[in-house]
């Protein structure tokens, strides 16, 4: 019987070709946990085909693997922080010459200069001079690289932060967290690559709330994702009652086998594909995600390290902790917002300029330190870019009120940059001597996300998408890489 039909097999030989298929299976699901599917599909399918949060081969050596920006919502005044002026002591009430009063926001209230209410001193074996509101931070500052000289284009807020996270000051643009997880994957494949953290005391969202961690015209699962200050940190995170994980699982396959069948009609629409994904992450977060945001299970010298036994930073002590669990778990990108809508709500102070900033760097200083020890004792700082700054910066000018404040200035403002293959100790640019403008060395907001590109191994002129018949880019037209800063 078996010589006369060729199909025909002996029970051993059908026994053998079934268990090589099972184990074909076995290492199907090897590769595809390890990303390498990914990796080989990459020639045919743009490498993203299968899996658009894919690990992706970057351009040059990374000097960083990922980035917690600590966004510093608001303005914080430079001439108040980390930008020491002496001059402006000397100068204090005395009126600025040929002074645009349109160059802030309220044009009628332009008082004369004012000297800084806090007092600043050297720290660290660099010597910098660091205002008196940092007590903790300023014990790190051989580790950071300051940006004096930066610059933007918007004196608003709204503009201005997405002028800051998107390159662009106008809404509807992928933010800088889209670009590096669309540029680069993601280094977990159980949590998302991009996550941002606002203002948890009920001070609301910054100015242009969501769309300051939107993808954009980038597909969807580029966008940041939202950990909500109050109640599940992300929704539709469990299960729903009265389902159980088998049928989840089933719906989620018959899901996944309906798009699939239209993605092969449709191989290049990625957001297609990231819609699959986007639904297979969130399955698998339902797993690791409580265990990342779990921060209790942390030791208890750790919490206070961060000052989560001190009521007024606890908050943000939280957040910046969450934030090494997350990178340490292999997130890529994470933004954290210090302070919600403008004025007394943020770092905008209008108002009081003393008690503004005294409040806010006392809610953060003590954490983001906590964070930059935290990070080196791991040995992560090495490659985690922790960077400091907000929209713009504060004119050197008083703004009248009864406590005065100081108004927006777009023609200045300071960054620090820590860790992720950045110098230590040093300082790059100059405003003129009263802290007006940048003078020396000039930085666009565009110059810095080249720099943050670059330090992840991406050349910000390649990383491009096509949109409405048009390439675009995180930096526009421009952008230079401020290679002094940069180990």
């Amino acid at each position: 019987m078996h010589g006369q039909n060729p199909f025909a097999m002996t029970r051993r030989q059908m026994l053998r070709r079934a268990g090589g298929g099972l184990g074909l299976l076995g290492l199907i699901g090897l590769l595809g946990d390890e990303g390498l599917l990914e990796s080989a599909a990459k020639g045919a399918l743009g490498g993203r085909a299968i899996n658009p949060m894919a690990p992706q081969v970057m351009h040059y050596p990374p000097r960083a693997k990922s980035v917690i920006w600590l966004f510093i919502n608001g303005g914080p005044s430079h001439v108040d922080t980390w930008d020491y002026k002496p001059a402006l002591a000397k100068m204090d009430g005395k009126e600025l010459a040929g002074f645009d009063k349109n160059t802030g926001f309220f044009a009628n209230q332009v008082g004369p200069l004012m000297a800084s209410p806090f007092k600043f001193r050297p720290r660290g074996e660099c010597g910098k001079m660091v205002s008196d509101l940092f007590p903790h931070l300023g014990e790190h500052v051989d580790k950071m690289a300051f940006i004096h000289s930066g610059h933007t284009e918007s004196n608003n807020h709204s503009p201005a932060l997405f002028m800051m996270n998107t390159g662009m000051p106008r809404m509807g643009l992928p933010c800088v967290g889209s670009w590096v997880t669309y540029g680069l994957g993601s280094a977990s494949r159980n949590l998302p690559g991009f996550v941002v953290m606002s203002d948890p005391l009920g001070r609301g969202l910054p100015k242009g709330s969501a769309m300051n961690w939107g993808a954009g015209f980038l597909p969807s699962v580029y966008q940041g994702t939202w950990l909500k200050p109050k109640g599940d940190p992300i929704d539709n995170l469990y299960r729903p009652s009265g389902m159980t994980a088998q049928q989840q699982r089933a719906q989620l396959d018959l899901l996944k086998k309906f798009n699939q069948q239209n993605l092969a009609l449709q191989p290049h629409e990625q957001e297609l594909a990231a819609r699959i994904e986007s639904f297979e992450l969130a399955y698998r977060m339902q797993a690791a995600a409580p265990e990342a945001i779990d921060i209790d299970s942390e030791p208890e010298h750790i919490k206070q390290m961060y000052g989560l036994d001190n009521k007024r930073c606890t908050h943000f002590g939280r957040q910046c902790l969450t934030a090494r669990r997350l990178v340490e778990r292999g997130v890529r990108f994470v933004q954290i917002y210090s302070g919600g809508m403008e004025n007394q709500r943020s770092w905008d102070g209008h108002i009081d300029i003393q008690g503004n900033h005294s409040q806010f760097a006392g809610e953060t200083d003590q954490p983001i330190a906590a964070l930059l020890g935290d990070l080196e004792q791991r040995g992560l700082l090495d490659e985690t870019l922790v960077i400091w700054g907000g929209e713009f910066g504060r004119l050197p000018v008083s703004q009248k009120n009864a406590k005065p404040g100081r108004d927006h200035n777009p023609h200045a403002f300071t960054y620090w940059l820590a860790g992720g293959g950045v110098k230590g100790g040093v300082s790059h640019g100059q405003t003129d001597e009263i802290g007006h403008k940048a003078a020396v060395d000039k930085v666009h907001v565009n110059d810095l996300h080249a720099t943050i590109l670059y330090l992840l191994g991406i050349d910000h002129t390649k990383l491009t998408y096509v949109y409405n018949g048009r390439r675009y880019r995180l930096t526009d037209v421009a952008g230079e890489v401020v290679h002094p800063i940069i180990a």
